[in-house]
């Protein structure tokens, strides 16, 4: 019998060729794209859990510590491990926190956790039960996870912001109530994972744009709880995230989850690009209360909504559809301002 001739690549075209090439090099492209972080940047303080060399630090409060209080840029590198216990980050100048990680671009690899388990009951505001609390300009953290353990019973913070130009790229937010404080300044949440139950995005007068987040709900409630008084241009915007449901959400979580109610009279959050997986409430948007609405002046706004949480939804009057002239609008730039370029990582950007 006589043999099949072997393909013949080469005499395939020369266009042909080069597609075939890229073709084969795209995997090899992403896994280049994937860089990993494992050692500490040149300069950076180093926390590591446990450690005893000198010069590094075994909890990120001592190494915050150790800072100087100028405006000159520092960096800190934290080893895989859980740190347990409150930071309040204050300093002047420019600071970036880096977490380990084999892979930069995504969450799914942070090993380096923050993590406490305070009440607002407890501690007696919102801001002061964080986990992490940022008070302080041009900031940036990178595959970092935070947690609140509280659970169920009482506000307890994740993450309580107040800087302006704040980047948090790649790093996971876990809580159950207001996991997220996104309450003043311009800050940017890209890449990362959000998790909670009753209104765990929320502020006052925060600028905040969420993008190429995984949004997931772990119990009955509203995702964001936007509590703008004035009529001023702020606003959430949320572009090209996904919304899932927990892999712990409580049984009755299906339902009754919901985008968004007002905790503000002059609520703004707006919905881009959105893929919904999560098992919502058909109306996708809530009123504050049945008997203290806050409805009349919100700005609640969707654009290409899809997913099988969003099937068959019933919007009420006060929520808005918006078509993709009116989506273009609402952007980045809307959000945090137009100098968004000047400070936000671009290699986070969707």
């Amino acid at each position: 019998m006589t043999r099949n001739p072997p393909c013949a690549v080469y005499s395939l075209p020369t266009p042909t060729m080069a597609k075939l090439s890229i073709f084969l090099f795209l995997p090899l492209l992403q896994y280049a794209l994937a860089a990993s972080r494992t050692t500490p940047p040149s300069g950076a303080i180093v926390v590591r859990a446990g450690t005893t060399t000198a010069g590094e630090f075994s909890t990120l409060s001592a190494a915050l510590a150790s800072l100087p209080n100028d405006d000159s840029s520092q960096s800190i590198f934290i080893f895989p491990g859980t740190y347990t216990g409150q930071n309040d980050i204050t300093r002047e100048g420019p600071l970036t926190i880096y977490g380990y990680t084999t892979d930069t671009t995504t969450y799914t690899g942070n090993q380096a956790i923050l993590t406490a388990g305070v009440s607002a009951a407890t501690a007696g505001s919102d801001d002061a039960s964080g986990t992490l609390r940022i008070h302080k300009n041009n900031f940036k953290m990178y595959n970092v996870n935070v947690k609140n353990t509280f659970g169920p019973g009482s506000q307890a913070i994740a993450i309580a912001q107040y800087g302006s130009q704040v980047g948090l790229y790649a790093c996971g937010f876990f809580g159950y109530q207001d996991t997220l404080y996104a309450n003043e300044g311009t800050q940017v949440y890209l890449k990362g994972y959000i998790e909670g139950a009753v209104d765990f995005i929320f502020g006052r007068e925060g600028l905040a744009y969420f993008g190429g987040n995984t949004i997931a709900v772990s119990g009955p409630g509203c995702i964001t709880a936007s509590g703008r008084t004035s009529d001023d241009t702020g606003s959430y915007v949320f572009n090209e995230n996904t919304v899932v449901l927990a892999s712990d959400a409580a049984s009755d979580t299906s339902g009754n989850v919901f985008l968004g109610r007002p905790w503000g009279d002059f609520a703004k959050v707006i919905f881009k690009n959105t893929v919904i997986n999560a098992p919502m409430n058909k109306a996708l948007w809530s009123v504050w209360e049945p008997t203290d609405p806050n409805t009349d002046d919100v700005f609640f706004a969707e654009f290409n909504t899809t997913g099988s949480g969003a099937s068959g939804a019933v919007r009420p009057s006060f929520a808005t559809v918006l078509d993709a002239t009116d989506a273009a609008m609402y952007s980045i730039s809307s959000a945090v301002g137009s100098d968004f370029a000047t400070w936000v990582d671009p290699a986070y950007l969707v």
